[in-house]
C-alpha cells in the first residue's frame, strides 16, 4: 500500500474541495468568513467553467485531427489515381474509332 493512501489519510490535504468550502461557509458565521467562503465557491465555479471549456476545445481538436487524417487518406488515394492516369501505359486493345476494314 502506498504511503498516504488508503481508508484513513496519514497526511491532511493541502486544499479544500468545493464540497468542503460549502460546508465551511455553512458553519462559519463571521462576516469575513462568509465573504471568503463565497469567494472560494466562486473560484471553484470559475475553475469548473475553465475546465469545461478546455475539455470542449480538446474534443474539437480531436475531431479536427480525425477529419484531417481522413482527408489525408482521401487525398493520397486521389493523387495515386491521377498518377495512374498520367502514366504511359501499353494500350493493347483495339484502337478507338472507326477504321477501314480490309477485305
Amino acid at each position: 500500500m502506498e504511503r498516504g493512501t488508503g481508508q484513513h489519510r496519514k497526511y491532511l490535504p493541502f486544499a479544500f474541495t468545493e464540497h468542503g468550502a460549502l460546508m465551511a461557509a455553512s458553519v462559519l458565521s463571521s462576516q469575513r468568513a462568509v465573504e471568503m467562503s463565497i469567494l472560494v465557491v466562486r473560484a471553484f465555479v470559475k475553475l469548473r467553467g475553465i475546465l469545461a471549456a478546455h475539455r470542449e476545445l480538446a474534443a474539437k481538436l480531436d475531431e479536427l485531427e480525425r477529419r484531417l487524417s481522413a482527408h489525408d487518406r482521401q487525398l493520397v488515394s486521389l493523387f495515386d489515381a491521377i498518377r495512374r492516369l498520367m502514366a504511359p501505359g501499353d494500350r493493347a486493345g483495339r484502337p478507338i474509332g472507326f477504321g477501314r476494314e480490309e477485305t
